[in-house]
Parts: C-alpha cells; sequence; structure tokens
C-alpha cells in the first residue's frame, strides 16, 4: 500500500492531504484539509497576503491532515506538490514546505501539475478512464482530450476564464473571491434573460465581452437577472464547445472538473446535453471540485508509481505551466 502526503498552495487554498492505494485505479483518501485566504469585500486574491496566509496556517492544516489520515511522516512514501501553474508567491510557499520535508525525512519529492491534479482525482471518483474533460476552474477554461501521452487541449478560452468572468463581476458588485457561488445563488433567483455577447471561435471561447456587456445593463436591470444571463450565456458557449468535441472525438463520457463544475445549472445543462448524445456524464463532487491537496497526493501517487521524482534543485516552481506540456507516462 503505497501512501502519498499532497500539498495545494496554486492560489488561495492551502491544503494537505494524505491518500493511498494499491492498484492504481482508485485511491482512498485518508484526509484532505484545506484553509482558505478570504479578500476583504470588492477585492480579488492579493498573491503576498494569500502566502501569508499559507505560511500561517500550513503547520495547523499539515498536522491536522496527519492526525485525521491516522499516518506519521515515516509512514509517507513520497511528498508531492503543486509546482504550477498558480500564483508565485503562493506556490512558493507549498514548495518550500514539501521541499523541506522531503530533504529532512528523506523522501522522494514528486511534483504535480495542479490542473492535472483536478483532472485525475475526478477521473478517479467518477470511475471513467478515458473522458472529454471540461475543466473550469479560475485558472483554466478548456476541453481536453488524451492522446499519445497528454492531455490535449480541444478548445480553450481566448481571454478570462469562467472563474475569471463570474469573480471579476463578483467584484464589481461587491462580493470578494472566488464568486462562483454568490453568482449561482444570484442567478437562481431569476428566470429572465438578457442578450449578451456570445462568441464562439472555432473550438474557442471568449468571455471578456460578457463581462463587459454585464456591467453595463446593471444599470437599468436587477442583479439577479444579469446574474442569470451571464451564466446562461457562458455555459450555452461552453455546451456548445463540449458537444462539438463529443461529435469529433467520438468518445462516450464527458467529465466535468474544476470548482465551477459544484455549479448546478451547468450540471444540469451538460447532463440534458449527454443525454440527447447517447453518452454518459460525470461531476466531481462538490468536496473535491475546488483546490485541494487530494488531488495533487493522487496524481502524485500515479506519478510516483511510474517513478517521477525531482531533485530539490530541480524542483523550481512553474507559474505557467500548460496541461499539454505534460507527459503523462502512467496513463495508457
Amino acid at each position: 500500500m503505497i501512501k502519498i502526503l499532497g500539498i495545494e498552495s496554486t492560489a488561495h487554498t492551502f491544503s494537505v492531504s494524505v491518500v493511498e492505494s494499491n492498484n492504481f485505479l482508485k485511491g482512498n483518501i485518508l484526509s484532505n484539509v484545506k484553509h482558505s485566504y478570504i479578500p476583504p469585500n470588492g477585492s480579488g486574491i492579493h498573491p503576498r497576503e494569500a502566502s501569508r496566509h499559507h505560511s500561517k496556517y500550513c503547520a495547523q492544516i499539515l498536522k491536522e491532515a496527519l492526525t485525521k489520515s491516522n499516518t506519521k511522516i515515516d509512514d509517507i512514501d513520497g511528498i508531492a506538490f503543486a509546482i504550477g501553474p498558480g500564483l508565485g508567491p503562493c506556490l512558493r510557499v507549498g514548495a518550500v514546505i514539501a521541499r523541506t520535508l522531503a530533504t529532512y525525512y528523506s523522501k522522494p519529492l514528486i511534483p504535480v501539475n495542479h490542473a492535472i491534479g483536478h483532472i485525475e482525482l475526478a477521473s478517479m471518483i467518477a470511475g471513467v478512464n478515458d473522458p472529454i474533460v471540461l475543466l473550469v476552474t479560475g485558472g483554466h477554461t478548456l476541453i481536453s482530450i488524451f492522446s499519445n501521452k497528454r492531455w490535449r487541449i480541444f478548445g480553450e478560452t481566448l481571454d478570462i476564464t469562467i472563474g475569471q468572468l463570474f469573480d471579476q463581476f463578483g467584484r464589481h458588485i461587491g462580493f470578494s473571491s472566488p464568486c462562483g457561488m454568490k453568482i449561482e445563488e444570484l442567478a437562481s433567483n431569476s428566470e429572465q434573460y438578457l442578450e449578451l455577447p456570445y462568441t464562439v471561435k472555432g473550438n474557442d471561447i471568449s468571455l471578456s465581452g460578457i463581462l463587459t456587456s454585464s456591467k453595463k445593463l446593471l444599470l437599468n436591470n436587477s442583479i439577479e437577472t444579469v446574474a442569470n444571463s451571464i451564466q446562461e450565456t457562458a455555459f450555452s458557449m461552453l455546451l456548445e464547445v463540449t458537444e462539438r468535441a463529443v461529435a469529433f472525438s467520438g468518445k462516450n463520457n464527458i467529465l466535468i472538473a474544476g470548482g465551477v463544475a459544484a455549479n448546478k445549472r451547468l450540471n444540469q445543462m451538460l447532463n440534458l446535453m449527454s443525454k440527447d448524445r447517447g453518452i454518459s456524464f460525470s461531476s466531481c463532487p462538490i468536496d473535491y471540485s475546488g483546490d485541494c491537496g487530494a488531488q495533487i497526493a493522487w496524481t502524485g501517487l500515479l506519478a510516483y508509481n511510474s517513478g517521477i521524482n525531482v531533485k530539490v534543485s530541480n524542483s523550481e516552481i512553474k507559474q505557467s505551466w500548460r496541461i499539454d506540456e505534460v507527459d503523462i507516462i502512467w496513463r495508457k
């Protein structure tokens, strides 16, 4: 039985998890402890302040994760950490802790791409091996298909992500990031739809026009109606390019991962489209859809089993690291 400790610190959340497995198809999440930095109202995530938050809570979160998993650090087979992409100051906190643990306790140091962590954990929990993945987070909005040892990007945002759309609109009306749940709550209180820019270019989408126009619509319309219009427009664009990926690839499963995977309306729309297409639909559970250590620990376990680890001297963070640049040697 292999046990991996995973550290997540890419943005506003610091999280530590312990995951074990002996078959590398299904993992047992023994603990998944996290604490998130909350900005002031109307503000976004300030990298320096978020990193200070991580430094303040890291020892507490690490201790709690080990205690909840009933695991001693000596029983851990490797230390996995999110090496990127993400906010530099935040990534450095997790990297320093991972390097320190790996060095002091003579454990392998395993770098993990944060976005691939989202995908691999969602795949494991859903029990799907070869899906079309819709990854929707604050840092990513893309459709990916696995081919030739890499997650290939079939389509993506050309400007801001769906998470950034929600966050920037939310901050405009006085909330603090992340704002996705607030936008969803507001949207659920209106059925009225106002036309917003619908921009699909091939397999890619553009969301910045929705943000600009929605701010203007607030002058003469309720916040709830504008929020509903934002969701309906952005989600319809995502549905169009996802359905195109289904038709192109011939795959029979759609998997949604990332923090926005918790949105009920997006899940409803994807589920209806999947039924029309005669394929299955899976969604990452809300407890694991946002940033968490379990994503890093499980992906780290897969990497460890494939012989992937790095020396401390080669563990520099990668603030911009696309998923299609990462070799996935554990998948066939």
